[in-house]
């Protein structure tokens, strides 16, 4: 019995999906792996040409990108899901907030015990914002979108603005080295020794996701609603001409901006130049994951791509699971809940493993759909969802009801 799922909307969708895991995880890991990643400091255990490589094209290419890619899926399964209660007769809103609520008990669990950079909660309160303005018309939402990032970024240019008139110099906050040295002690302590140091890392994580991914994320929710609403991704062979202009914006002014966000992160911390290349970022970055995307669906819809599609779907439809999985098995490796590693791998050892994982996902994830219906974690979801017993065993190819998100 196959995991492979028939191709179509969801089969790509699902895809995307998975891709979009392989980028967080990249992404995710080296924070995980280093305590002094995002504070402007070398980590003293991986100075080199290959770690400098190594972190300039994960800034360049991963950073700040994949997470908005994982967010218009949020929004175009919300459609998915308002279609899957209409059918069932079900009120949407009560349906919708109780997997919200779900979604923040996880992200809160996970940010505590495995890794303070959760997304899920954010998740769940801009949720509460999707809800709201379910109803609005695809070119509203996009419009809603544009004006977001737009905004936004007008807002960090100014800040950039009277950063440089402060006179910021690019001085790293005293004790900063001190406080990374000792997170990474705290984190290769005991249990308790690395649920206070993610404890500490909560407030300075929080800020960020407000500031910064929040209002990405949400502009991301509202295209996914828009083109949720059009169906768009029903037929990504018909997107054809769209999906070639994506690439092209993305693959030129999306990639200049990540290398301009990746200069001003890596050569100038704490300066006006890096406030400002944040703002240019909020714009270019989305042009960037829009052309990732567009390059897997047109993979995807490639004569060639049906293997490419087996092996990224499931770990797409188990999306869930693999996330708070990939933060596991990483604070296993990095923390003192297990091997203690963090601040002794070199990024590119970091990226080696961070693929490992990642292979190995996409083959338990085949594996488990294999004989059921669900990943362990979505079916937990579920239920809770829609306040019933989801089969828990897969069905036969005559009895599988059109999934719905």
């Amino acid at each position: 019995m196959s995991a492979t799922p028939s191709p179509g909307r969801l089969a790509h969708v699902d895809g995307l999906r998975g891709f979009a895991l392989l980028g967080i995880l990249v992404v995710n890991i080296t924070y995980l792996a280093s305590a002094y990643h995002g504070t402007g400091l070398e980590d003293p255990g991986s100075d080199g040409v290959l770690s400098q490589g190594v972190r300039w094209v994960t800034a360049t290419l991963f950073e700040t990108k994949f997470f908005l890619l994982f967010s218009f899926l949020f929004g175009y399964s919300f459609t998915l899901q308002i279609d899957s209660a209409t059918r069932s007769g079900a009120r949407f809103g009560p349906r919708f907030l109780r997997r919200l609520a779900g979604l923040f008990v996880l992200g809160a669990l996970h940010a505590v015990l495995l890794f303070p950079g959760d997304i899920l909660t954010l998740y769940a309160l801009l949720g509460l914002v999707l809800l709201a303005v379910r109803d609005l018309a695809p070119r509203t939402a996009v419009r809603a979108a544009v004006t977001v990032l737009v905004v936004t970024a007008l807002a960090y240019a100014a800040l950039a603005l009277v950063v440089h008139q402060a006179g910021a110099d690019g001085t790293i906050p005293a004790g900063t080295a001190e406080r990374a040295a000792a997170a990474t002690e705290a984190l290769r302590g005991g249990p308790g020794e690395v649920i206070g140091a993610h404890l500490d890392q909560l407030p300075d994580v929080i800020f960020l996701l407000v500031f910064l991914q929040a209002p990405s994320a949400f502009a991301a929710f509202l295209v996914g609603l828009a083109v949720g609403r059009r169906r768009a991704l029903a037929d990504p062979g018909g997107l054809l001409p769209l999906l070639r202009r994506l690439q092209w914006a993305g693959f030129t002014v999306g990639l200049a901006g990540g290398l301009v966000y990746a200069h001003a992160s890596l050569r100038h911390p704490e300066t006006a130049y890096q406030v400002f290349a944040l703002g240019l970022d909020v714009l270019t970055a989305p042009l960037l994951a829009a052309a990732y995307g567009a390059t897997v669906l047109r993979l995807l819809d490639s004569r060639r791509g049906r293997q490419v599609l087996g092996a990224l779907a499931p770990a797409g439809r188990m999306s869930l699971t693999n996330y708070l999985g990939q933060s596991l098995v990483c604070a296993l490796l990095f923390t003192g809940y297990g091997a203690g590693l963090v601040g002794r791998v070199a990024p590119a050892g970091v990226l080696a493993i961070a693929l490992a994982l990642f292979a190995v996902q996409l083959a338990v994830s085949r594996w488990w759909l294999r004989g059921h219906a669900y990943g362990p974690l979505e079916w937990l979801l579920r239920a809770w969802t829609v306040l019933c017993i989801p089969p828990w065993r897969r069905r036969t190819p005559q009895q599988e009801p059109v999934r719905t998100g």
